[in-house]
């Protein structure tokens, strides 16, 4: 037991050195942290990811809700305004693209029906929070493209479970009514964002009597956990109402705090430093285990789904520069812009869906999952080696000449 408790002590520091280098280099600390899992698991066997049993599991969740806690701490909401509309068009237009290319390629490439291609489709028409979260933070955007990225990361987890879910439903029953999936859709968005918001308002009038108790800064994140659950075992999105948890904390003003308080007479306390100082190496520490057990959990199929999953990572991200090519404008510098276009990679939740067709005795449901984690591996890859390469010359050169004719910032 001794030998796994010095790894861990190891892990973090060299989790600490990743980011320096991701500082100096632009070599993203996630891509190394995955990589170093790799090593250790599939690659070495010295690890798998049956030896976490269920913690496994249960630490990327937490990761990803404090993740997206932490980042909606950082979301100014007269940001979060203007950027709705952005926000909309990417992500949907990138979903619904993303599903189509992707179906087409394993229809076509990998002979699955159609019904398990585009669920494919819909597995993979995402992007990870846990990912491009940390990315965004890291490489310094301005406050609208890293709302955007911040919400559709979020969003399109959502759209993801949904849209895989439906056609599950439609495979074993033949049917879907679309009537109920836009609703289904509509209300995990807006009853989890409810959900949080209350929840964020309660415990704000409740923070300055918590405070009163000792060693209770990690309450706010017990607090979200239970925000978490009570959204899920609602059905509705825990995600979702996790990030509105955050924003609620860091825009009590905007929300009408004062006012609530004129009305009940109670205290409202802000966040202080310390406890954002808290949040932030939470994240850090739960994105560095995140990422290494991602690594460990990656499986190697046939070099025949390589292929397959490195033509569909290069026809998302084709499609993705595209899109944001038609959607960024006012608000985005070339640097923004060309970001955007490299924030595609796939994450937890590919990962998991990935295992429900297979479960649900789907038609190609094992070489749908093979592909899934081959996708997630090449596409977190690309994603990492685009932004190393953009401080070069001749890279950004290029990115720039794509987005020239669109109405971008003139800063840089």
């Amino acid at each position: 037991m001794y030998y796994v408790i010095l790894l861990i002590g190891i892990l973090i520091f060299v989790a600490h050195f990743f980011t320096q280098l991701f500082r100096k280099t632009h070599v993203p600390d996630v891509l190394l942290l995955m990589l170093l899992g790799m090593a250790a698991g599939p690659v070495l066997g010295l690890v798998s990811p049956g030896d976490f049993g269920k913690v496994g599991s249960v630490l990327s969740t937490i990761a990803l809700v404090v993740i997206l806690f932490e980042s909606g701490i950082s979301l100014n909401l007269k940001v979060l305004k203007e950027s709705l509309g952005t926000t909309g068009k990417l992500t949907l237009t990138c979903f619904a693209a993303s599903i189509g290319a992707v179906a087409v390629i394993g229809h076509l490439m990998l002979d699955l029906p159609w019904i398990s291609a585009v669920t494919l489709g819909a597995i993979l028409g995402g992007t990870a929070s846990a990912v491009v979260i940390p990315l965004v933070s890291m490489l310094g955007l301005s406050e609208k493209p890293a709302t955007v990225l911040v919400l559709e990361s979020a969003l399109t987890d959502v759209l993801c479970i949904l849209g895989v879910f439906a056609l599950l439903q439609m495979d074993l029953q033949g049917a879907v009514d679309p009537a109920r999936l836009v609703g289904s859709v509509l209300a995990a968005l807006i009853f989890a964002m409810v959900i949080g918001v209350l929840g964020g308002l309660g415990w704000m009038l409740m923070l300055h009597r918590i405070r009163d108790i000792p060693n209770t800064i990690s309450s706010t994140v017990a607090s979200v956990f239970i925000v978490y659950g009570i959204t899920e075992a609602l059905g509705f999105s825990g995600a979702i109402a996790s990030l509105a948890f955050g924003i609620t904390l860091s825009n009590y003003e905007q929300l009408g705090m004062p006012r609530i308080k004129l009305l009940t007479g109670k205290k409202v306390t802000p966040l202080t430093d310390t406890e954002l100082l808290f949040y932030a190496e939470a994240v850090f520490l739960l994105k560095t285990f995140f990422f290494v057990y991602l690594g460990i959990s990656i499986q190697f199929g046939a070099w025949d789904v390589v292929l397959v999953a490195s033509i569909m990572v290069f026809a998302l991200f084709l499609i993705r520069l595209i899109v944001t090519r038609s959607t960024v404008g006012e608000g985005f510098t070339p640097r923004d812009a060309a970001i955007t276009s490299m924030m595609g990679p796939k994450g937890l939740a590919a990962a998991v869906l990935a295992t429900v067709p297979v479960q649900q005795g789907m038609v190609g449901g094992e070489l749908m999952r093979d592909t899934t984690y081959m996708v997630v591996l090449l596409s977190i890859l690309l994603c990492a080696l685009l932004v190393a390469l953009y401080p070069n010359r001749l890279v950004r050169q290029a990115y720039d000449a794509v987005f020239a004719s669109r109405r971008v910032d003139a800063g840089n």
